[in-house]
């Protein structure tokens, strides 16, 4: 890798600027010698020919964008002079051979986790509290409230004992001291907890379940579900007021079918059945209470490598995604799939102009036909409301080089690497098979990291250029920095960088392996994510309308 630039694939008719460039200086690559016609910043592209209007725009050997007017040699590539273009799909058309990376330093290796009767191991050890219509979301806020504190779950509220240092000062005409007081440390958990293998009480507050569509109820249902089988969770306490779409027997039905046995202890009540809501409340409590001191009893025992189901997620992406972070996690879920782990790559509107790669990937032709009809279904569903992928890029993507969805999604799919796709998945259906899976949701950060949960995940390696918080009630969530600045800005959400790529200190499979590696620890319970220690506990079911 050159020091300032980058071409990704032989085919590319641009390069990637790894640094700020000034017009007038020359860069080369391979022998190919361009002087700069513009300022280039840092994860913007340099276009490697004369491109005329209707040219196509070629990125990791795939179309991304067209010329909308004539670009030099050396000039800047943007919104202003390219837009969105990808190449057309079909059938699968051709069989796809898959050699996979060398796993024999993991071979045998395990991880500790909470191995449910089912089969599944969970990385934690959750109790969900979950309303299943929006009108119990504050009763179930109250739940959680006296759990964490009367369980010892609950943290210190340092910003409110800061508020208060503020009213002291005030109070006592110290004003002047204000601006100069300091926000106190941040405490640790309280360690007096009741039940020590219990990893904290979780609540799934939505605006669902009454109101909207019936399939938004069911989806809902189908989601909840999934939640609740997800192997993070030990058992789930609900409440229903009773008279709402999402019935307490579409719930169960949904359960019955991801566990015919029903093995997990779930408590449903019904206010309207209670009566007044304090009878409601403590009766909540009181089998909650018993059914935690159950819980508690499980501890973690060693697990193979296979019983992983890691999310793939990029959010807050720039022009390094495509480059470090991504593929670097693509060589991960390649080790995972070889180790016989499952990974799930969402975010349909982030697969536009690689959907060939993909159809020819999958494993079944049932499969690749199903991707073919929700990619379509998907695209022209945006279009009926006039919008389109081609309106996906953020205005951050955009200010950090990724002008086009095409662009994007070229990036966006290296994470999941070149295994085979073993499976298909609509929204809320939870994994069935083995190996790499596409789960259709938007990009939408927190509406694809809450359906990627209800499919199965323990574990979601989220990668970011800009930096974004989002976390999840019960899947923990990993924050991947692209570029080491972004690492040293916002250390408090970042987990690992990745930026070393982009340096040339390191490689991707490198850095695939280190990743690999602190999955074991997480799912161990060696190290706590950031998201997690930041009670990031993000939950947005997507009402299957048009999201990007």
């Amino acid at each position: 890798m050159s020091h300032s630039i980058l071409k990704i694939h032989p085919r590319d008719n641009v390069w990637v600027a790894l640094v700020n460039l000034k017009a007038g200086d020359h860069v080369s690559y391979e022998g190919q010698n361009i002087l700069l016609v513009n300022d280039i910043p840092a994860k913007h592209k340099i276009a490697t020919e004369k491109m005329m209007p209707g040219d196509e725009v070629i990125m990791y050997g795939v179309v991304v964008g067209k010329a909308v007017q004539t670009i030099a040699s050396g000039g800047v590539i943007g919104i202003h002079n390219v837009k969105h273009k990808s190449a057309p799909f079909s059938e699968k058309n051709k069989e796809y051979a898959w050699t996979p990376p060398d796993i024999s330093r993991w071979k045998n290796k395990t991880f500790m986790g909470y191995k449910r009767t089912d089969g599944q191991v969970g990385v934690a050890n959750y109790w969900l509290l979950i309303p299943l219509v929006f009108c119990e979301n504050r009763n179930i806020d109250v739940v959680r409230q006296a759990f964490e504190k009367g369980l010892g779950f609950s943290q210190p509220d340092r910003y409110k004992k800061y508020v208060d240092d503020l009213v002291a000062l005030y109070r006592n005409g110290n004003t002047d001291a204000i601006s100069s007081l300091s926000l106190p440390e941040r405490n640790q958990q309280d360690q007096n907890r009741i039940f020590k293998n219990i990893d904290g009480i979780r609540m799934l507050l939505h605006e669902g379940g009454c109101g909207g569509t019936r399939q938004d109820a069911n989806t809902l249902c189908t989601l909840l579900a999934g939640y609740i089988h997800n192997p993070n969770v030990a058992g789930a306490t609900i409440l229903s007021l009773g008279c709402q779409h999402a019935e307490v027997d579409i719930l169960q039905t949904k359960l019955k079918v991801l566990d015919p046995g029903m093995s997990k202890p779930i408590i449903i009540l019904d206010q309207q059945q209670a009566g007044t809501e304090q009878e409601l409340m403590v009766k909540a409590i009181r089998q909650t209470f018993l059914a935690l001191v159950k819980a508690n009893e499980q501890v973690r025992i060693p697990a193979p490598l296979s019983k992983l189901v890691v999310g793939l997620k990029c959010g807050g992406s720039d022009g390094f995604s495509g480059l470090s972070a991504n593929p670097a996690i693509g060589h991960t879920s390649d080790l995972l799939v070889a180790l016989g782990g499952s990974t799930i790559l969402s975010e349909f509107p982030e697969l536009c102009g690689v959907e060939q790669e993909l159809i020819n990937r999958c494993d079944t032709h049932e499969s690749a036909d199903l991707f073919i009809r929700l990619m379509r279904t998907y695209a022209k569903e945006a279009e009926a409301v006039g919008s389109g992928f081609d309106m996906n890029p953020s205005p951050g993507n955009i200010k950090d080089g990724l002008i086009t969805d095409a662009m994007k999604s070229a990036g966006a799919a290296k994470k999941g690497g070149t295994a085979p796709v073993a499976d298909v998945l609509q929204y809320a259906e939870y994994i069935k098979r083995q190996g790499l899976n596409l789960l259709c949701t938007p990009g939408n950060d927190v509406e694809s990291t809450t359906g990627t949960t209800g499919s199965g995940a323990q574990i979601i390696l989220f990668t970011t250029g800009l930096g974004t918080p989002t976390g999840n009630p019960i899947s923990h969530v990993l924050k991947l920095s692209t570029n080491t600045k972004l690492a040293g800005k916002m250390p408090d959400i970042i987990d690992f960088d990745c930026g070393s790529i982009i340096t040339g200190q390191k490689n991707i499979e490198q850095v695939g392996e280190e990743i690999l590696d602190l999955i074991i620890d997480v799912a161990s319970g060696k190290i706590t994510p950031k998201a997690v220690g930041l009670n990031q506990n993000d939950f947005i079911p997507w009402k299957r309308g048009v999201s990007l």
